[in-house]
């Protein structure tokens, strides 16, 4: 079980860097390109938000298990 969440954690850590790391590229400079970035920064947020709040779960479940 461990083994388990951490494994799932490192996943939902890397998802974050990716997402942060989409962030630090910045936008297009092609206006369309640009629209359908800021309509993916959306997701991307909420995809962050989400993984963050599960790493925090699985940070309390993994402390419960020491």
């Amino acid at each position: 079980m461990k083994q388990e969440l951490m494994q799932k954690r490192q996943q939902l850590v890397e998802r974050v860097e990716a997402i942060r790391a989409d962030y630090r590229r910045g936008l297009n400079t092609d206006s369309e390109e640009r629209a359908q970035q800021l309509e993916n920064r959306d997701t991307l947020y909420e995809l962050e938000r989400i993984s963050l709040e599960e790493i925090a779960r699985i940070d309390e479940q993994l402390k419960g298990l020491d």
